[in-house]
Parts: C-alpha cells; structure tokens; sequence
C-alpha cells in the first residue's frame, strides 16, 4: 500500500517525507478502523482511499489563502486532515457538529501528533473563534450559497472561502449573492481519478 501511495504521490506531483507518507497511511488505517462500527466514509478500497481521500484532498493545496485555515463540515477530516499532514506550518480548524466525527477527529490528531489541528464540535453558525480565519474550506458540505451565508461571519476581510466540488457547477454560480464575488473555478487534475473535479473560489465584495 505505501508503494502505491508513493506512486500516485509522485505521478501528481507530492514529494513528501517518509514521516508525512506514514501519517497518511496511519490516518487511512484509522478511518478503516473506525469505519467499521462508525459510517464514516462510503469509500472502503484502500486503493479508491488514496485517490478519493488523500489525492483530492492534497489538489488544493496550492489554492489555500494564507496560514489559518478553516475546515467546515469536515466529517472524517477532509480536506483538513491531509493538508494538515502536507502543510505542518499552516494551522487548521476542523468544525462539524456531528459528535462521532469530531470524536474521530480527535483521535487522529491524537495518534499522528498533528500540533496544527484543532476540532471544534458545534455548527458553523454558532461558531465564534477568537481569531478569524484566512480561508475557509468545504468538500461535499453544501451548496456555495449555504456555505457564504453560514461561514461569512468567520473569515477576514480579505479572506477566501474554498469549495470543491465535482462538475462545474455553474447552477450554483449563478446563485452566489451579490456581496459576495467569484474570483476563479480551478479545474483540478487528479492522475488516476477520472472523474471531474473543481474548486470555486470566492471572496467578500
């Protein structure tokens, strides 16, 4: 399984250490493990796990806004926990309000020693950190419109909120309110995964 990681690591372009592909593969083992009694994940090849949770989680780690990054409905930890993993010196905030997850969260952050990962167990909209944050991420949470209208109060001014999502989805850009502004779609290439993926981009008018 490591080869294989390492392979599609290398074919997409990560170069990583052998401590960072480690953590990879101990938060795949742990997500397997819990999967069993916790639904999770609907993904349970572990070669499908590279791909639908390690590589797409990591195509969007040149797109992240600055240093404080927010993880809203994270589930079981993507895209937070591999971009953690990936990125020790940005500091990352996983929010769901499901208890199971977040308790699984806490246990990954636990026995991968990730010192740049908090877990927060509330709901977005009752949400109020100290600190605001500099993007805002969200991978198969809600439409754009829903995920502006419940996390706006919690990113910079001049932050960015982060959705992934499959097709491009224009129905959905068409929807975003007029306060805010669509900045870019990235189309996200994944070798090995056939299906599409994208990356809306959006920011406070």
């Amino acid at each position: 399984m490591k080869n294989y990681l390492r392979e599609m690591l290398r074919d997409n372009g990560h170069f990583f250490s052998e401590e960072q592909q480690d953590k990879f593969l101990a938060y795949l083992a742990l997500l397997n493990q819990w999967n069993q009694v916790f639904n999770l994940t609907a993904i349970r090849d572990a070669k499908e796990s590279v791909l639908l949770h390690i590589l797409d989680s990591l195509s969007i780690r040149d797109y992240l806004h600055g240093n404080r990054i927010l993880d809203v409905g994270s589930g079981a930890g993507l895209p937070g926990i591999p971009l953690a993993i990936a990125l020790p010196e940005k500091q990352f905030v996983l929010l769901d309000s499901n208890h199971k997850k977040t308790r699984f969260l806490r246990q990954v952050m636990y026995e991968l020693q990730l010192k740049n990962v908090d877990v927060v167990h509330t709901r977005c909209e009752d949400f109020r950190p100290e600190k605001l944050f500099d993007s805002i991420l969200s991978r198969a949470f809600a439409s754009i419109k829903v995920m502006l209208e419940i996390t706006q109060h919690l990113v910079l001014p001049h932050g960015q909120f982060l959705a992934m999502k499959g097709v491009y989805p224009q129905a959905e850009l068409t929807d975003i309110p007029p306060k805010f502004k669509l900045l870019t779609v990235h189309k996200l290439e994944i070798k090995g995964l056939a299906a599409e993926r994208h990356l809306v981009v959006v920011t406070h008018n």
